[in-house]
């Protein structure tokens, strides 16, 4: 590996934790961070001082200009829009609450620029000029679209972070509750007014709308045993507890392939506030080809 190279696989792993921050899609994310060695390998090399800087400016525009094109692919999604789950490693998020689903949802509501800030400053902890060269704004239009930002995530969702050992406990207990109709159970693990966002993409039968309360969500799950999805007995599948986006999540296998990726979100109760499921065949790549990702910034 020659030198220009090894440089650009130092910093791959960087790029891709922001331009999956950024996108809310591993497979986007990896396209951004192929097109950023393209880049690179096309630079005046010479003239750069900060190789890191460099292609994290690469990488984040060119995230950007996926996203401003994916936002209007959105807006004909048919039913909810969720961030593409993937497998993370045990050991390796400083802050695993910053690719949490439940977060990257949040982050759908700001715009472009707001987002790429926020992930530059909160997930990575660049400063105001180091962002304002990366996105090409001045610093005092970056430190206005970081406070937005921060307003706007703090409304939507508390900094509440249950520990691993209660979330990995939830999720325990919900899936066997779930998987042996157990409604009394169920209805103790979810908050009042807990939601369910289901994510089919029009490819595979899904909620076209979020379900909310607690009755109508643990009815829904108690049932699921005696029910059939894509022409699979749901009782038939196999069910994996594993890291999905920083935390547990839980993953639905039958007919030789993934069928759905489900997480929980927790509020200081301890309770399931959310459950966000992703069907959407497209969205399931990487968990079914069980690639791990490593999304936390390398250490220096």
């Amino acid at each position: 590996m020659n030198g220009d190279a090894g440089v650009f696989e130092a910093h791959r792993r960087l790029l891709f934790s922001v331009a999956y921050r950024i996108l809310g899609s591993a497979a986007d994310a990896e396209d951004a961070v192929q097109d950023s060695w393209l880049k690179w390998s096309a630079a005046d090399r010479s003239a750069v001082a900060d190789p890191k800087a460099y292609l994290v400016r690469i990488v984040t525009n060119l995230a950007l200009d996926r996203l401003r094109s994916a936002q209007h692919r959105r807006e004909s999604y048919v039913g909810p829009w969720l961030p593409e789950p993937v497998l993370t490693s045990t050991d390796e998020a400083a802050d695993p609450e910053s690719v949490s689903l439940a977060l990257l949802v949040v982050l759908e509501t700001l715009s472009p620029l707001e987002r790429a800030v926020f992930v530059l400053r909160e997930a990575f902890g660049f400063g105001y000029g180091e962002i304002a060269d990366a996105v090409q704004r001045s610093e005092a239009t970056v430190r206005q679209a970081a406070l937005r930002a921060r307003r706007n995530v703090r409304e939507r969702r508390p900094r509440f972070h249950p520990d691993r050992a209660s979330r990995q406990a939830v999720t325990e207990r919900f899936v066997a509750a779930a998987t042996g109709g157990d409604l009394g159970t169920l209805l103790q693990l979810l908050a009042p007014d807990v939601t369910v966002w289901t994510d089919g993409g029009g490819r595979v039968p899904q909620l076209i709308r979020p379900l909310t309360g607690a009755d109508r969500v643990a009815a829904m799950f108690a049932s699921l045993g005696g029910r059939t999805y894509q022409g699979i007995a749901v009782a038939d599948m196999a069910l994996e507890l594993v890291e999905v986006n920083g935390g547990p999540g839980i993953v639905f296998r039958g007919g030789g392939r993934v069928i759905g990726a489900f997480t929980l979100d927790l509020d200081e109760r301890g309770l399931v506030a959310a459950i966000h499921n992703v069907a959407n065949p497209d969205k399931l790549a990487a968990l079914a080809a069980g690639t791990v990702y490593r999304l936390d910034p390398p250490a220096g």
